[in-house]
């Protein structure tokens, strides 16, 4: 305001100083109380102006010095929100780093001087006492927090902390409920609610949790798919051991598991073991799209056990034609040696073994190299594969086999952790590998005396052998047995006198 009266001033004067220039001043007069003032008009105008600029500023000045005791409170109130801002911020900082002592003094501090963050001071509370390993305070802040509407969701996850915290399961799901029940997109209630219930082996309750959360958006439609494939393998798993009627309802979820996601494995296993040989072509239309988008062993072995009144030859034929599916993969060029050795054509087992050399080498590799090899009438490098196979990693996907010959035979926990793998990532969990259990035998077994190897020394001296003796120091041992010439007989050792009388003395 006194910057727009000083331009109107100056415009004024200015407009003045013109009226002077142009010899045009005029004139004015006052009479007032007896008093004549007689001037120019440019001056009266001057004046004016003069005596209003100066009422304006005294006014302002005024204004100002009756305005000080209220600058003084807000000022005071402007520090006083930028101390418990800065108390906040270090009070939050410290909780994270896990100084409870420090955020809990912090918080206090804060909560005198946040007259307008409440919540944030709740909060701050809450958090110090978990950092201080204060559970019962903790409770006690979230519980207070739980009576605000707009805090009343952050108390339901405090609560549920805590209560994990104290290992009361229940209390947590009641929380994590109450939440859900809350907010539509709290995913993580969703998924507290979705553990508990896994853990509980409830399937059907966590397919319609799993809807529920497709419906509000909380998981992409791909995970929902995933994780409702991964549900129906599990329902299926236990009721498979049922009645008739059982079964039934078992087989009809392993076929929605095996439509929703083609490459989860053990859908497509179950499906395909489900249907029985009066659903063979239902059976094998689940495996070759299980094949086409993820080839696992367990499905080719399945697929093999489909038809069980067809000959060798036939059956090759069958797994060759589920291998051309998807020929590049690893898996697929597994089974074309596979498929040769049960149709007894040993060239071509050998071939398609040799275009396997460049994978790195597994148990289940060598065991099979093994195989080749001994089909073939190579027994010392059957012999050699197999010195290298014991000592070569396992597969995880072979693990998935049952020695008894049923494939995935998981536990409940085992499919709970199952379904929250495979649906957040796509990938499957191998639990008998990490629990070490007996899996599907990777070597074969060969006699353990030695055996002159007739073809393996004419195709050693031919240079015509498809797979070279892998170069391993173990081979050595196959030959210390047989020695070329016997050794020469050793000189007897002479006697050596254990005690002698004592000497005389000199």
């Amino acid at each position: 305001m006194i910057r727009t009266a000083i331009v109107v001033f100056l415009l004024a004067a200015a407009a003045v100083a013109l009226m002077a220039l142009t010899r045009d001043a005029g004139e004015a007069h006052l009479v007032w109380l007896g008093w004549r003032v007689q001037m120019t008009a440019s001056t009266a105008v001057l004046l004016v102006i003069f005596t209003a600029l100066s009422a304006t500023l005294l006014w302002r000045l005024a204004i100002w010095l009756l305005e000080i005791p209220r600058r003084a409170e807000l000022a005071r109130i402007e520090r006083k929100r930028r101390e418990a801002g800065e108390a906040l911020a270090r009070g939050f900082l410290a909780a994270a780093a896990g100084d409870g002592g420090e955020a809990r003094r912090l918080a206090l501090k804060a909560g005198e001087l946040a007259d307008d963050s409440p919540a944030l001071v709740r909060i701050l509370t809450a958090q110090a006492a978990e950092a201080a390993g204060d559970i019962a305070a903790a409770k006690s802040a979230y519980g207070a927090m739980v009576a605000f509407p707009d805090m009343r969701l952050a108390g339901q996850k405090g609560l549920m902390t805590a209560a994990l915290a104290e290992g009361d399961k229940a209390a947590a799901l009641r929380h994590a409920e109450a939440a859900y029940g809350l907010a539509r997109t709290a995913r993580w209630a969703w998924r507290a609610v979705l553990e508990a219930r896994l853990e509980a082996g409830d399937w059907a309750g966590a397919l319609e949790l799993v809807k529920s959360a497709l419906e509000r958006k909380i998981v992409s439609p791909i995970v929902a798919d995933r994780a409702r494939a991964a549900l129906l393998a599990a329902s299926a798993a236990s009721l498979e051991g049922g009645d008739e009627r059982a079964r039934r309802q078992a087989s009809d979820y392993a076929a929605q598991s095996a439509k929703l996601a083609p490459d989860f494995a053990p859908g497509a296993v179950m499906a395909a073991r489900l249907s029985g040989e009066t659903r063979a072509a239902r059976a094998t239309g689940f495996i070759e799209a299980a094949w086409k988008s993820r080839p696992h062993p367990a499905l080719w072995l399945a697929y093999r056990d489909l038809k069980t009144t067809e000959t060798p030859r036939e059956r090759a034929r069958r797994l060759a034609a589920l291998a051309a599916l998807n020929p590049t993969d690893r898996e697929s060029r597994i089974l074309m040696v596979e498929q040769a050795l049960i149709a007894g054509e040993i060239g071509a087992a050998r071939t398609a073994a040799a275009a396997l050399q460049s994978e790195p080498l597994t148990a289940r590799l060598a065991g099979l190299f093994a195989r080749t090899a001994n089909a073939a009438g190579f027994v010392d490098e059957a012999r050699a594969w197999i010195t290298r196979g014991a000592a070569a990693p396992q597969e995880a996907d072979w693990s998935d086999l049952d020695p008894e010959g049923q494939a995935f035979a998981y536990q409940p926990d085992d499919w709970a952790r199952l379904v929250s793998t495979y649906a957040e990532t796509g990938e499957l969990i191998h639990p008998r590998l990490e629990r070490r259990e007996r899996a599907m035998s990777d070597l074969p077994e060969l006699p353990v005396s030695y055996v002159e190897s007739t073809p393996f020394l004419a195709a050693a001296e031919t240079g015509a052998m498809a797979l070279p003796i892998p170069d391993d120091p173990g081979v050595e041992g196959f030959y210390e047995g047989v020695p070329d010439e016997p050794p020469p007989p050793k000189p007897p050792a002479k006697r050596r006198r254990l005690a002698s009388a004592p000497r005389p003395a000199k």
